[in-house]
């Protein structure tokens, strides 16, 4: 975790403290159950719950000065406890196992780590959305392999994004309710020294689902595709981050960060500004991607259980959760303030006389009866020239300076193919299907 990106509410997720929490709640639940069935003293879960109620403070330096000694740290926190609830606590922990614990832990915070992920997706949603609204019909080039293609609009772009982005949501809620399970099972998770019935009560009391069989760990495919939807989540982001990077360019200029007052962009030269926020993004995604191979690793654990696993969780768990939730938050604001110039969009799609409106003159002339190759070749000759003027020459009066050309198509129809609106007539039925009408 680096403080530089990190936002205190997840961050408060993995603190050492937020962790044992959860434990003495599973222990306490799972005693409270077994008082019920009679397995252990009412008065033990009584003593546990009397000594919660007056809100103490966790100790993390004791128990950790407990397991220094003890080399374990359930059996630390099992021990520190005790020491402040008294004989009662000797109930704590009956039939279970260590994964118990540390397993349903990790649902608990995986679950409400994803909360505030998803909150931080509903916000960049709203953000895409309100901009791509006010650009709806903003005309801007489209480009494939880095090339001028085709005009689309400034808002269509943002279109795309948002429906990238809600998909991740949906990924994320699906996510979110597998990896939210719950095990209580005891040694190799045959129920042996727990009634299933403790699972189930515990489960339900922190909002939980049963792991049908734990085999004394939560199988970690849970995790993999969890992770694996955080790696897609920080990959959509640079996606979006990188577009901003690219329309900010000296070159073309058609968008670009916000750049605050007093802002200074490079030590060197006083006339920069630098899309240092995205550039930020495509690292952090970097980060967050990270985290997905060695959570596919962690699948394959020897027979019922091992703990390769546990080391790695130690740093994805909070790393990567932290990193996307920072990294949301500054898409976020990059969209919200984004700086738009649509008179350089403009200027952009002018730059090459009119070269993106050739389809549509391939298309009319094999409308009027010339093979398709042999239109091809017409419309390429001439956009060839314009391409190698660098946009000097124009188009349209190259076509209707063509014999071969204006044989099979007037003048008035070629002018006709050169309306840049005619691109646009789809748009709000793009924006209905993304949307909603």
């Amino acid at each position: 975790m680096v403080p530089r990106y990190s936002r205190p509410a997840m961050t408060a997720i993995w603190e050492p403290e937020a962790r044992f929490k959860i434990w003495f709640e599973i222990e306490a639940h799972a005693t409270q159950k077994l008082a019920d069935l009679g397995v252990v003293p009412q008065n033990a879960a009584k003593a546990l719950w009397d000594w919660w109620k007056t809100d103490p403070k966790i100790d993390v330096a004791a128990i950790d000065a407990i397991e220094a000694v003890t080399k374990h740290d359930v059996i630390a926190f099992l021990d520190w406890v005790a020491q402040q609830v008294g004989p009662e606590a000797r109930f704590m922990h009956q039939g279970m196992t260590s994964s118990d614990v540390l397993d349903t832990t990790l649902s608990v915070q995986l679950v409400q780590a994803s909360d505030l992920l998803l909150a931080g997706l509903d916000a960049l949603l709203a953000a895409i959305k309100r901009r791509a609204l006010e650009y709806k019909y903003t005309p801007t080039i489209g480009r494939s392999h880095g090339i001028h293609a085709e005009p689309t609009t400034f808002g269509l772009k943002l279109a795309s994004a948002y429906a990238e982005f809600d998909r991740c949501k949906a990924r994320l809620v699906a996510a979110r309710a597998e990896i939210a399970t719950c095990a209580i099972s005891g040694a190799v998770g045959t129920f042996a020294n727990i009634d299933p019935a403790v699972e189930e009560y515990v489960a339900e009391e922190l909002c939980l689902t049963v792991e049908p069989v734990s085999t004394q760990v939560i199988p970690r495919d849970r995790h993999a595709m969890f992770f694996a939807v955080l790696g897609v989540i920080a990959s959509s982001i640079e996606r979006l981050a990188i577009e901003v990077r690219h329309l900010q360019r000296t070159e073309v200029l058609e968008a670009e960060e916000y750049f605050a007052p007093g802002q200074k962009g490079s030590s060197a030269m006083p006339h920069k500004r630098n899309p240092v926020l995205t550039e930020n993004l495509t690292g952090l995604a970097r980060v967050v991607r990270s985290a997905v191979t060695p959570a596919l690793e962690n699948v394959a654990l020897w027979h019922e259980r091992d703990i390769s696993h546990s080391s790695v969780e130690r740093y994805i768990g909070p790393d990567a959760t932290i990193t996307l939730d920072f990294a949301l938050a500054r898409l976020t604001g990059v969209i919200d303030k984004l700086l738009v110039y649509p008179e350089r969009m403009q200027k952009n799609l002018d730059k090459m006389g009119g070269l993106v409106h050739s389809q549509r003159v391939l298309l009319a002339l094999t409308q009027a009866g010339l093979e398709r190759d042999t239109a091809y070749r017409l419309v390429q000759r001439n956009a060839m020239q314009v391409w190698e003027s660098d946009g000097a020459l124009n188009l349209l009066e190259l076509l209707k300076a063509d014999r071969e050309v204006t044989a099979a198509l007037p003048a008035s129809e070629l002018e006709e193919k050169f309306n840049l609106d005619y691109h646009f007539k789809a748009v709000d039925t793009i924006f209905a299907r993304v949307f909603g009408e």
